[in-house]
């Protein structure tokens, strides 16, 4: 059969290849149809329930050996459903009064149980079970149907993953032993899951459109994640070319590892901090690996998603302690809780939104529920006593949202002291994503210790487009000159107050946009770990003073393609 090219974006570098495998839900639609078998239908469920047990055994045991018997009793919740003789007994009922499928008895009743616990609004315990009985119902309606639920968590040999998105929570499940890259339907290079397969340093092909379609399960594919491509049915001749290209790659790679204990100077000997942004603390073994000066932005909201009930004080204090004390005598940013958008939780009800991204998330959900904001700061506080912890507040929009954020935390900061609890005196800053933000940058530094420009969200929310709209990707121009302006804005604004400018998103480390952000004298850029060596070794090529005449050119310019053409010919 010929190779078929399936083209996309590049949104992690590196070359795989391996099998194919599907992380899409099967069609679990059925017909309504009346039964004259009502035992046989009794039956199948007593089976289908039977092999769902089995499964998530299996799973529990799995995540035992991976994660942990905490983050694995939350199996336990769905075991116990599977069990529960009074359900069991409702759905028999259903089948033999309405003599009807045990897919369709299945669904009448769990759905009833769904709705019965999601309006008990007083009661979050019981609104929580609600999304275990659709996962629960989910699995034993596949068995019911004959068809497989897709479950990367057990993946168990060298695959290559497919699926049509991948949310933040599915890419953080990933074995990055087994899986050795992944393709996607859509999204961008700054979608999370493409942020996180950085993270986990593995290729990945975004935004293909028809990967899920072209692709059948546990087809040969090789995965070009330098030039956003896949190869489908790859004969042996293209197996070759890309196996010298991913030996020429970690050729390369070793090149950088020279330099993972050198400083990060530019060519005239002017130091930036080059930091890493993590998920988790298991991220801190890259971290280390690939010389990091420190940790710009620990995404925290990671430990809530990777939960299945709101992380209690002492487990949070544990994960932040773990990598303040994995990085001594360096920086470590912690992005408070930023749900919505694209992040959700099973056991957080958001309200339906025309616009998520620009709606109830991020600081605005923390300074609604004030309890959970007060437990994470308290963690928080906690663990700066153990290093240079430094607390980052994301998507504030006006002084005003800053100022009680610092209220809430100065006041959780002398309760802990009065109690004789040892704590940390943590920095407090705010990340800069908002273009109101930006813009008032001098009033900001007056009061903050430190920004940190968070591109992503910046440049969708300046050119109003979302990011992960393929229709409008076109607009995602990092090197615009309205959101240089800005950047520039927002750095000698910290400068001005003798405050720290630093970069915590990918922009940080786009090897076009570096040299501009040396010119405008950033001070720290925080990336993908894998990104850190890469960027070091250009800083090495830039002298800044040249780099300051490009940066002064690049924000003067008219178009996104000018600036690409003008950093082409200053550094490349």
């Amino acid at each position: 059969m010929p190779s078929r090219v399936l083209n996309g974006i590049a949104a992690s570098d590196g070359v795989a290849i391996a099998e194919s495998y599907r992380l899409v839900d099967p069609d679990l639609s059925f017909k309504k149809v009346k039964i004259t078998d009502v035992n046989a239908q009794a039956t199948r469920l007593s089976a289908a329930l039977v092999a769902s047990k089995k499964d998530l055994a299996q799973i529990k045991e799995h995540a035992i050996q991976t994660m942990g018997e905490d983050e694995a009793a939350a199996f336990d919740a769905h075991l116990t459903i599977l069990s529960d003789p009074e359900m069991i007994r409702q759905i028999v009922k259903q089948i033999r009064d309405q003599r009807v499928s045990a897919e369709e008895a299945l669904t009448v009743v769990t759905d009833s149980y769904v709705k019965l616990f999601e309006n008990m609004q007083d009661n979050l315990y019981m609104r929580e079970r609600s999304t275990d009985i659709r996962d629960v119902t989910k699995r034993v309606l596949a068995h019911l149907l004959g068809v497989e639920l897709p479950n990367p968590a057990l993946i168990d040999h060298q695959v290559i993953v497919v699926a049509h998105d991948l949310t933040p929570s599915d890419t953080a499940q990933l074995d990055r032993h087994f899986v050795k890259g992944f393709i996607t339907d859509v999204g961008g290079r700054t979608s999370h899951s493409a942020i996180m397969s950085r993270t986990l340093e593995i290729p990945a092909v975004v935004g293909t459109k028809r990967a899920t379609e072209l692709i059948s399960d546990g087809q040969p594919l090789i995965l070009d994640g330098l030039h956003g491509r896949a190869i489908l049915q790859p004969t042996t001749e293209e197996r070759q070319q890309y196996h010298d290209l991913a030996t020429t790659y970690k050729t390369q790679k070793i090149e950088w590892q020279k330099l993972q204990n050198k400083p990060s100077l530019t060519k005239d000997g002017v130091h930036h901090i080059l930091a890493a942004n993590i998920g988790t603390p298991e991220d801190l073994a890259a971290v280390t690996e690939n010389g990091a000066e420190g940790i710009g932005l620990f995404r925290s909201e990671f430990l809530y998603m990777n939960a299945q009930d709101w992380p209690t004080e002492d487990d949070q204090f544990a994960a932040y302690k773990k990598v303040v004390q994995g990085m001594p005598d360096k920086p470590v940013v912690v992005r408070t809780m930023d749900i919505g958008g694209d992040k959700g939780l099973p056991y957080l009800k958001l309200p339906k939104e025309m616009n998520p991204f620009m709606g109830y998330r991020a600081i605005r959900i923390s300074l609604n529920r004030t309890d959970i904001f007060r437990t994470q700061l308290r963690a928080l506080l906690r663990a700066s006593h153990f290093g240079q912890l430094g607390i980052m507040f994301p998507m504030i929009a006006t002084l005003a949202e800053f100022r009680s954020a610092k209220k809430i935390y100065q006041e959780e900061r002398q309760a802990l002291i009065d109690s004789g609890t040892p704590v940390g005196d943590p920095q407090l800053g705010i990340m800069v994503e908002v273009p109101a933000a930006a813009i008032l940058a001098d009033q900001f530094a007056k009061e903050v210790d430190f920004m940190s420009i968070g591109t992503n969200d910046l440049i969708g929310y300046s050119m109003a487009a979302d990011r992960t709209n393929e229709r409008v990707s076109y607009l995602y121009q990092p090197y615009n000159p309205a959101i240089l302006r800005l950047i520039k804005h927002v750095i000698d604004a910290c400068h001005h107050e003798g405050k720290l400018a630093a970069m915590c998103r990918e922009m940080a480390g786009d090897q076009i946009a570096v040299p501009i952000l040396v010119g405008m004298g950033l001070d720290e850029f925080s990336m993908s770990a894998t990104s850190i060596l890469k960027t070091r070794s250009l800083f090495h090529r830039l002298d800044s003073t040249r780099m300051a005449t490009l940066a002064d050119k690049a924000i003067h310019a008219s178009t996104n393609d000018e600036v690409i053409q003008l950093v082409d010919d200053f550094v490349f």
